[in-house]
């Protein structure tokens, strides 16, 4: 049995990819380091904290309490299970929590980076007969900025214009220097407006989807806005074979549905489930980037992979779930 160490374990990301590790019984245990942080108001009306569903059984789980920007602390537990892969999904959840805070963004993406490689490297020098496999890196499609094209390739220009952009890419780059300097096999994962049960980090489908069950009236900023929806079970699933994939080493993926969608073509689904849904459209926010499609012609030739789900057929999941376990 191998051990896969997961920081932002506790996270919708990151448990989302233990969960298909071990229900797809890839032989392996996860090891689970969180700072069990939470980036929303736990007061605020309507909130409800999922972590405790992200996990229905614990078996082949493990749980470290650590804060990545803590070198000694991480080192100590990599060191301890001596993971062959390692996600590294601890970060700021989203753009608007990450400008408002721009020392965590960069904690979270450039020196948490920093520390994780480096105790690998620690250990690689320590244990000589130490093989680690792969850390997989999860950056973001906001590093491309303003999509200049309608369909933006791993290629493209890259010019974000946040706060959260700005971290991620400077965590790739990290990532990419670090990891050849020190001969460590490493993949980059590029995910984009990730949906889907259990989040609760108030991401724009979130919020359309819960104000719908809460009859409240959905703000549309932007009628034509684009954005690539990705279910969370095509991110893990994805981020997986990226990572077990021989052709994926050193090599960065946008792990996507591969087709941009309107914020009104979402919203349209949803009204296709609550009849009497209620919306009003606006001028989009300009301080946000104009996106659209992320290609995923290259992970699709060089490691097959193939997204499951259309935004309808995750809608529908993720509908289900909340009805089966949303109060208001």
């Amino acid at each position: 049995m191998t051990t896969t160490l997961i920081t932002g374990g506790l996270g919708f990301i990151g448990s989302s990819i233990c969960d298909e590790l071990l229900k797809k019984n890839y032989s392996t245990k996860c090891i689970l380091v969180d700072n069990f942080g939470g980036y929303m108001n736990p007061i605020k009306e309507g909130f409800i904290d999922f972590r405790k569903q992200r996990f229905k059984s614990l078996k082949n789980i493990v749980i470290e309490r650590c804060d990545t920007s803590n070198y000694k602390a991480l080192s100590s537990i990599v060191s301890k299970y001596k993971p062959k892969y390692i996600y590294h999904t601890a970060a700021l959840p989203l753009a608007k929590v990450s400008n408002l805070n721009n020392d965590e963004a960069k904690i979270s993406s450039v020196d948490s980076t920093v520390n994780i490689i480096d105790a690998i490297n620690l250990l690689k020098n320590s244990n000589k007969n130490y093989k680690f496999e792969r850390f997989v890196y999860f950056s973001s499609s906001m590093i491309y900025g303003d999509f200049k094209k309608s369909i933006v390739t791993e290629n493209s220009e890259k010019n974000p214009k946040d706060s959260y952009g700005i971290m991620k890419l400077a965590g790739e780059v990290v990532t990419e220097g670090l990891c050849k300097l020190h001969d460590i096999p490493y993949t980059i994962i590029r995910p984009s407006a990730v949906y889907g049960p259990k989040d609760m980090n108030r991401r724009v489908s979130q919020i359309f989807i819960e104000n719908a069950f809460k009859k409240k009236t959905i703000l549309i900023q932007g009628k034509n806005e684009k954005l690539d929806f990705t279910y969370i079970k095509d991110l893990a699933s994805g981020s997986i074979l990226a990572a077990r994939h021989k052709r994926g080493v050193n090599e960065i993926f946008n792990i996507t549905c591969g087709k941009g969608q309107s914020l009104f073509t979402y919203v349209s689904y949803l009204k296709s489930e609550f009849p009497n849904l209620k919306y009003i459209i606006k001028k989009k926010d300009k301080s946000k980037p104009s996106r659209g499609t992320l290609s995923i012609q290259k992970a699709k030739k060089l490691l097959g992979y193939k997204p499951k789900y259309s935004l309808r057929n995750g809608l529908k999941e993720y509908i289900k779930f909340l009805k089966e376990n949303y109060q208001n």
